[in-house]
């Protein structure tokens, strides 16, 4: 499904989908209703962000939640008594691939930077991702912020509550707060890339201004998963980041039993080949920020917690 920004609906079965209600007292095959909700119930319209879930088990049903050990490679506070920041340039070369040939991509998380506190909803982190094993019958979703993917090496074979993704080498892809998610190797080739994760807000599209309509990162170019489920009883390990740490809980099905959905927050991907680039250096340079595909606003009206830009070649 392509698109941005836009409310779509989707079903794995049909006649899954209630007509006409969010919530019925029964719903179609039995199903559970649950809104996952990426906003406040009363944000204004253009900001308000839920979509509501018809799944097979609801998702309350788990284990209590522990708290699992750190590896001190994963950060997500940056105040200057956690964290010291120099004040020089820096540049990052990919890590190594991890010799540990059972390395998923959750343990093979490592933070590069970042600023501020999820705890206050403000800031945001840079991390690498490396795996070389499958997460398997292991998902993730971050309660901390939302997760913009640049895959660099292999391509991630993503599942998530609403679908199935592939994200290959110069394609990003944005799972947004709260949403499980698998990551998967495509035929066994390990993977590498990087995580920009933002404490506060969603990304959109930047506003074109004298650009006009069209330019730049186009909505049509985003594609959307479509309804895909599993109806697995196995035990199966959830893991929640939450104020920087990383919790697990049990449940005894696949979590991924979402046979329908409808609504606008969604996971989506982008080819970044299909940046429709604006500049002149007929003599001089333009700001880099007309190079910007995704930009997560802060309360500061026309400046961003964090920019996603790029520059083609």
């Amino acid at each position: 499904q392509s698109g941005f920004g836009s409310h779509f609906e989707s079903e794995a079965l049909p006649n899954s989908l209630p007509v006409g209600q969010n919530s019925p007292q029964v719903c179609p095959h039995g199903l559970y209703a649950e809104q996952l909700s990426g906003s406040a119930f009363t944000a204004p319209r253009h900001s308000n962000f839920r979509t509501w879930l018809y799944r097979i088990r609801p998702s309350v049903a788990h284990s209590p939640f522990k708290k699992l050990e750190s590896n001190g490679l994963l950060f997500s506070e940056f105040s200057s008594s956690a964290a010291e920041t120099p004040p020089d340039q820096f540049r990052w070369k990919p890590l190594k691939m991890p010799e540990d040939k059972n390395t998923d991509f959750i343990s093979g998380l490592v933070t590069f930077c970042g600023s501020g506190d999820p705890s206050t909803k403000t800031g945001l982190a840079v991390h690498m991702y490396r795996a070389t094993a499958d997460m398997g019958d292991r998902c993730m979703y971050n309660s901390d912020g939302d997760f913009l993917i640049v895959a660099e090496l292999g391509s991630l074979d993503v599942t998530t509550e609403m679908g199935k993704m592939t994200v290959m080498p110069g394609e990003i892809a944005v799972i947004q707060r709260g949403i499980r998610f698998r990551v998967n190797l495509v035929d066994g080739a390990p993977i590498r890339g990087y995580l920009l994760e933002v404490y506060s807000g969603h990304f959109k599209l930047p506003d074109l201004g004298p650009i006009g309509a069209n330019g730049l990162a186009n909505p049509r170019d985003f594609l959307h998963p479509c309804a895909w489920f599993e109806d697995r009883s196995t035990p199966f390990t959830v893991v929640n980041k939450f104020l920087g740490n990383l919790y697990e809980c049990t449940t005894q099905s696949s979590p991924f039993d979402v046979v329908a959905w409808h609504g606008n927050y969604v996971p989506y991907k982008y080819d970044l080949a299909h940046f429709n680039t604006f500049n002149t250096v007929s003599f001089d340079h333009a700001d880099p920020s007309i190079f910007t595909v995704l930009t997560c606003p802060s309360l500061e009206p026309g400046v961003a917690a964090a920019d996603f830009v790029i520059f083609p070649w």
